[in-house]
């Protein structure tokens, strides 16, 4: 489909023959573009509408590829005038069977009151549409980041785990905010199904400049990648050879390791998911009208170890967790690193997820593992992978 505004219809509702009309806010991002492949590729979906703050066009500024070229854009800014935003989501959403919600912004991180507007105040707004233009289904984007601390003997946690956050990270603050309004929506509308997604973290290769850009930032991009290229793999060959016990030191690239040595906190554990097999579970959703929470993950869980022995050939040094946290703290405040120590506090609390329900509502099952998920966007970021929309495509950031 060409880019442009909504097919009109007698009326002024977009035309919908004998299928389900999707409307995807939030369409271009990392997620958001797995969701479109996802939804573009099942039969019951006929058409897909794409909001977006910076919309994918075909005027030089962005070139649109698969799936972006199936969608129908429409450019809303939540952060725009309240006016100028009921109009924008009200012409997307016309004749919308179902809504996905997926807008959030992690960036700039000094900048929380733009953080809130668009993640709270953005999401309020996108609730009212769905009310004020009878959506029939509003499936939202929540995250491992919206549960409280985990248990502490580390076992996996289901749907109906406290989720009120980590209080010293505003993204799991968010988060938990937006349940609340999403309980609020339930008990006000019970015609509307409400269905919350509730991932592990998510990767893909085509999202390696944005993640690296939303949570490492430049200077620690660029060590990530000098580390992963020439330099990275001497310094992995000598420390190689002075742990080898006579012959030969092996050669710089004998174990397959990315990284020379992988510092990691203590005592930390990584659930990863690819977000084609997220899209998978928002297209279930939808196509089933599922409503409920449903938590997304692979079986897979990776230790620090395990970590060391998947990027590093097993050469792990255990960094102090207090130490890091302060470290990061230092880099943020000084504009060195992207995200504060709030990010830290979640990442070593979060439980891990048990997506027993997922797997028999939705009959979903990831097709790959936590391990996959890691090598592929650590590989994204050295080799700076990037795809056709402005927020995946570091070239177009701005335009």
């Amino acid at each position: 489909m060409l880019v442009g505004p909504p097919r009109e219809r007698d009326g002024g509702r977009p035309a919908t023959v004998g299928g389900v009309r999707v409307v995807v806010v939030g369409a271009s991002g990392n997620v958001g573009t797995s969701v479109l492949r996802a939804l573009v590729r099942e039969p019951a979906v006929t058409s897909v509408v794409g909001v977006a703050r910076r919309v994918p066009r075909p005027d030089g500024s962005s070139t649109v590829t698969f799936p972006h070229s199936e969608a129908e854009w429409v450019r809303v800014d939540l952060t725009d005038t309240a006016d100028v935003v009921v109009r924008g989501l009200d012409r997307a959403l016309a004749g919308a069977d179902a809504v996905v919600h997926l807008a959030w912004a992690v960036q700039p991180s000094h900048d929380q009151g733009y953080l809130r507007r668009v993640n709270v105040d953005g999401s309020r707004a996108v609730i009212d549409a769905v009310v004020r233009n009878r959506v029939a289904h509003l499936v939202v984007a929540s995250s491992v980041g919206t549960y409280s601390a985990g248990p502490a003997d580390g076992h996996r946690v289901d749907e109906t785990w406290p989720t009120q956050g980590v209080p010293t990270s505003s993204y799991s603050v968010h988060k938990a905010a937006v349940e609340r309004l999403l309980d609020s929506l339930e008990s006000a509308h019970p015609g509307v199904v409400v269905t919350r997604l509730r991932p592990a973290l998510m990767f893909q290769h085509d999202a390696g400049s944005e993640i690296a850009g939303l949570f490492l930032g430049g200077p620690a991009t660029l060590a990530l990648r000098a580390a992963g290229r020439t330099p990275g793999k001497v310094v992995g060959g000598l420390i190689r050879g002075w742990n080898s016990v006579g012959g030969p030191p092996p050669g710089p690239e004998d174990d397959g390791a990315r990284f020379p040595f992988l510092p990691f906190p203590a005592g930390v554990r990584v659930q990863a998911l690819h977000t084609d097999d997220a899209g998978e579970a928002f297209r279930a959703a939808i196509v089933g009208r599922h409503p409920g929470a449903f938590n997304l993950a692979p079986d897979d869980v990776l230790t620090a170890q395990d970590m060391a022995d998947l990027l590093a050939g097993g050469r792990l040094v255990e960094v102090s967790r207090g130490a890091l946290r302060a470290a990061l703290a230092a880099a943020w405040r000084v504009r060195l690193a992207a995200i504060d120590e709030g990010w830290f506090d979640l990442g070593t609390s979060i439980p891990m997820l048990d997506a027993s329900r997922a797997r028999s509502v939705l009959r979903w099952a990831p097709t790959r593992t936590t391990s996959q998920a890691v090598l592929e966007v650590v590989d994204a970021i050295v080799d700076r992978a990037r795809t056709s929309t402005p927020p995946l495509n570091p070239s177009s950031r701005g335009k």
